[in-house]
């Protein structure tokens, strides 16, 4: 049964978390200390607050004993002058009348830092994850279908790098900024698709992740106000997020948007990544995710699949492919064409070399070929691209559907 304890503890994580650790990395300027006195600060909440109650302000308690904590531990392990003087300055802290406020650039340093390109993608995400948005190493292990101790080993390796190699955690000046940032965007936008689409397992959607991606866009546009792409990929997250319900059926199997009972989508986030995306224009910045938000908002407003405005998309994902000329924003631009012009034009696009070889390995190239070559009536070539696409799916709901499609073939 959950206590009052445990729900404030984890609205201290879901809601404080970035702005806590932050300030303990301020304060110790070290992330494993600080992760382990935040975290043994919360445990210690956990028997603490039954017996003398929950405090008014849970976050500034919790981060008032890992400071505590971490200054007690500092003074029995630590040696040398690098002890001195972060005693020094902990007890300064200690002594002070106010509680100190986090800053702003506090949560930005953590986002930079643990997003920093010296560390590999999935060490940005999973160190994201732990640092900022709190989760445990098993949570984070759960929701990228790993064992904790590969999780954990890549953690410690991250760590490790950043302490070898001192990757500062600051905020980058004039146009490394705009780099950095895009790193943390990616950051992010990769977290959410593992939610969304899940690429491996047995569930479609994790919700964990895609929810969790969501709650850290939303801690740096509280920070990053004016940044329009960062709205823009709060906005993009929040689009898809609600149609998720309609993604999936009562039993679990895809349901394709057309098909998609559309008074299942969430209009209070539809109407909120809207009023996102309208700011982001206004600032006049374009970039990449205001694009695909754009594209998104288009399904959004349509009352019907039929109702969809693909000639406007088609030419959206025309602007997306100047920002990122890849191939599969040309995949995600020829099924536009297709739905806009007629199966056979996004067939013609498929089968260009830039599209057809770069992505032979990835399923939805074959699953979309299937889906079109299915709608002119060539059962033939649709059976051997779903085929090619059930060779290459790790995804045991995209599997199932994959199966479907070819049985209504024979």
């Amino acid at each position: 049964m959950t206590t009052p304890v445990d729900q404030t503890i984890a609205r201290v994580v879901r809601d404080e978390w970035p702005q806590l650790m932050a300030t303990l990395y301020r304060d110790l300027g070290d992330l494993d200390a600080a992760q382990d006195a935040a975290q043994e600060a919360a445990e210690i909440a956990l028997t603490r607050w039954l017996d003398d109650g929950i405090p008014d302000r849970p976050g500034a308690w919790i981060t008032t004993v890992a400071r505590r904590r971490a200054l007690d531990k500092i003074r029995r392990e630590r040696v040398g002058r690098q002890k001195s003087e972060l005693l020094a300055r902990l007890e300064r802290i200690e002594d002070e009348k106010q509680p100190r406020i986090p800053h702003v650039d506090d949560q930005l340093q953590l986002f930079f830092g643990c997003c920093h390109p010296a560390l590999s993608v999935e060490a940005q995400m999973a160190l994201t994850l732990r640092s900022v948005g709190g989760l445990t190493t098993t949570e984070i292990a759960r929701g990228f279908l790993v064992t904790e101790a590969t999780m954990a080993q890549r953690l410690v390796r991250a760590k490790r790098k950043i302490a070898n190699a001192t990757i500062p955690f600051r905020i980058p000046d004039g146009g490394e900024l705009l780099d950095r940032l895009t790193v943390v965007h990616h950051v992010l936008y990769l977290v959410f698709n593992e939610g969304a689409y899940a690429s491996t397992g047995d569930d479609l959607l994790r919700l964990d992740l895609s929810a969790e991606a969501i709650r850290l866009t939303r801690v740096l546009a509280s920070v990053m106000p004016d940044d329009p792409e960062t709205l823009a990929l709060l906005a993009l997250f929040l689009f898809i997020e609600s149609r998720r319900e309609a993604r999936v059926d009562d039993s679990g199997a895809v349901v394709l948007m057309a098909q998609q009972d559309r008074s299942q989508w969430r209009r209070p986030l539809i109407d909120e990544a809207t009023e996102l995306i309208d700011r982001a224009v206004r600032l006049d910045r374009p970039g990449p995710y205001q694009i695909e938000a754009a594209i998104n908002s288009l399904h959004a407003e349509a009352p019907n699949a039929d109702a969809t405005d693909w000639a406007q998309i088609v030419l959206l994902y025309e602007s997306l492919a100047v920002h990122r000329p890849t191939p599969v924003v040309a995949l995600n631009h020829a099924v536009a064409v297709a739905m806009h012009r007629g199966p056979r034009a996004g067939l013609d696009l498929m089968d260009n070399p830039s599209i057809a070889e770069p992505l032979d390995l990835y399923h939805y190239l074959h699953s979309a070929r299937g889906e079109l070559s299915r709608q002119l009536g060539d059962h033939r070539a649709a059976a051997e691209s779903y085929d090619r696409a059930l060779e290459l799916v790790n995804n045991d709901t995209e599997r199932r559907f994959l199966r479907e499609r070819l049985r209504q073939l024979v």
